[in-house]
């Protein structure tokens, strides 16, 4: 499988591309930052520059042309003002969705937030980073293709543990090693039952591949 990977240098994109590159997919990394390209090749990927703020859909196209999959990783980041927010988390995302659609390509995994439900609760800092990461959702559910929503709770650097917890919404909030997030990526891609889901993630008990199993009953 061809996967490209947008925000391909962000820590969870990072974690996820080396775990396709150890079981044979492809990984192709879009970055913005050409400084960035050793770092995904030590993980084994393909770095391919793409500005998805700047570009329009039609050139990112060429960027992804012959994947059989993207995952949208990519975020404006701390420090960011709602203008970026909106350019990146927003806009970044729908042009991959209108670029998916220009080369054929039906499946997309996005990286959202557990946080996007009620956007105002977050306090006026980080409402403009839900709300863009509400309205990429909302897209991408009406877009027609193939889609996963995977909402993590608070992203960690703890080792991952391959446990999880999934739902379609989780009544607590905690958190999640990225590695666990990266992994739970990996297996959307080969879990066909989460087409069309959209789900919560934290640390839990369940193995990642049973968790996601689980969901065609949610």
């Amino acid at each position: 499988m061809d996967v490209a990977v947008a925000g391909g240098h962000g820590k969870v994109a990072l974690r996820l591309l080396r775990l396709l590159a150890e079981r044979g997919d492809r990984g192709l990394g879009l970055v913005r930052n050409p400084d960035h390209a050793a770092d995904l090749e030590a993980v084994g990927a393909m770095p391919v520059g793409a500005d998805l703020e700047n570009l329009d859909p039609e050139a990112i196209a060429t960027s992804i042309a012959g994947c059989d999959a993207v995952v949208f990783a990519a975020g404006a980041g701390p420090g960011s003002g709602p203008a970026r927010k909106l350019t990146v988390d927003y806009g970044g995302a729908v042009k991959l969705i209108d670029a998916c659609k220009s080369e054929g390509i039906r499946r997309y995994l996005m990286v959202s937030a557990m946080g996007v439900r009620d956007p105002a609760a977050r306090g006026p800092e980080m409402r403009p980073y839900y709300e863009a990461k509400l309205e990429a959702d909302e897209a991408l559910a009406a877009s027609s293709l193939d889609y996963t929503i995977v909402r993590p709770g608070r992203l960690t650097d703890d080792p991952g543990t391959g446990l999880i917890e999934a739902a379609e919404q989780l009544e607590r909030s905690g958190g999640i090693p990225r590695d666990d997030v990266a992994a739970t990526l990996a297996g959307c891609l080969e879990a066909e039952n989460t087409i069309g889901k959209s789900f919560d993630l934290l640390g839990g008990e369940r193995p990642i591949a049973e968790a996601l199993a689980a969901l065609n009953s949610g």
